[in-house]
Order: C-alpha cells, then sequence, then structure tokens
C-alpha cells in the first residue's frame, strides 16, 4: 500500500446531492483527505454521506471550523478532521479530545507553536500566497522536527515544485480542484492534473 498523499481536497460549496460523485472522483484521482467547509450548504449531511460512501478508503472531515461546538457537530457526523482559517487552541483541544486531526490556520511563529502546545496533527500555512515562499522558510526553520506543514490557499500546479523545493509538506486545493457546479469527471480531471502535477515537482 503506497502512502497517502500529503493532499487535502478542499470541496467547498459542494451540495450533499454531488458529494458522493465528486468524493468518488477526488479518490479516484488519489486524494484520499477531504474537507468539505462548513459555509457549505448542509456540510454536516454532506459529511455523513461521503463517510458512508468512501468508508476506510478515504479520510473526511470539515473545513472553516471555528468553534468547539462546530468540532463537536463534525464529530457528530462521522467526520475525522477538523480544518480551521485561525489559531483556536480550544477548537484544536476539543478535536483531538474527539480523536480527530487537527489542521489549524496559522501565519505566524506565535500560532504555530500555540497550535502545536494544544495538540495540532499539523499546521496549515493560510493563506499561503500571503505569506510567501521566504516567509514559509522563516517559520519552517524555528518549528520543531517534525512538524507537518501543508500550504492553503495559493497553490497548484503552476507552483508545486517551488513549494515544495522550499520544505513545504502537503497542500490543501480549493478552487483549482473544485468549484460548485463542476461536475464529477470535470473535478476528477482537476484531481488528476493536480496529483500530476505533485508527483512530478517532488
Amino acid at each position: 500500500m503506497s502512502k497517502p498523499l500529503p493532499l487535502i481536497g478542499i470541496l467547498r460549496g459542494i451540495t450533499p446531492a454531488d458529494a458522493v460523485a465528486v468524493g468518488e472522483a477526488v479518490l479516484a484521482a488519489g486524494i484520499t483527505t477531504l474537507e468539505v467547509p462548513l459555509n457549505s450548504p448542509q456540510p454536516l449531511e454532506s459529511i455523513r454521506l461521503l463517510r458512508e460512501a468512501l468508508g476506510e478508503r478515504a479520510k473526511v472531515g470539515a473545513g472553516t471550523v471555528l468553534t468547539d461546538a462546530q468540532a463537536r457537530e463534525v464529530h457528530a457526523a462521522g467526520g475525522q478532521l477538523v480544518v480551521s482559517p485561525n489559531c483556536r487552541t480550544a477548537v484544536i483541544e476539543e478535536t483531538r479530545r474527539l480523536g480527530m486531526a487537527s489542521w489549524p490556520g496559522v501565519v505566524t511563529p506565535s500560532e504555530a507553536f500555540d497550535a502545536l502546545d494544544a495538540g495540532a496533527t499539523g499546521l496549515k500555512l493560510f493563506p499561503a500566497v500571503q505569506v510567501g515562499l521566504e516567509g514559509m522558510q522563516a517559520v519552517r526553520s524555528v518549528l520543531p522536527n517534525g512538524t507537518l506543514l501543508y500550504a492553503v490557499g495559493g497553490i497548484g500546479v503552476d507552483n508545486f515544485a517551488a513549494w515544495r523545493t522550499a520544505g513545504v509538506d502537503g497542500a490543501g486545493l480549493g478552487s483549482a480542484l473544485y468549484k460548485p457546479g463542476q461536475s464529477a469527471p470535470q473535478v476528477g480531471q482537476q484531481a488528476r492534473a493536480l496529483v500530476a502535477a505533485w508527483n512530478a515537482a517532488g
């Protein structure tokens, strides 16, 4: 069994009606971690459906999780990971208490260390395009060895190689992977292109 790709597929705006077909298409391309942001229509229902359909073949969770109460709702829906745009230690601690992976958003070293102290599984550098390669390297240089750092926001086919060379561990893929209303075959095609580009950049 090959190691899962360090890519998180972000399905912002997905509806429960489209979730399973799109999720299957993304999974078939090799992306095994899926995030349904909570500002999507009926996100908890989409998470529930994806978990039922994909089973152990994928990890499914929520993005844009801002409160510990939301983390509990995600867990109740079967979610396995919680991704946030910000660093809230209460959210991280509750996520970990419930046995889910925690990916808080950070920009500064202070946020990064607060997140790690609270038990974060890995760090989401967001928005990566704002921090830039040099900023990311400066943050990375002070992080403990083994800290997982994923870039999210403005990262894709065109700049995977630069980010990987600079030392990022993985990426979250948003609008480059999925936009609301796109068909499952279209999303699958985009997912395959992103996976190929990520692998080529390594």
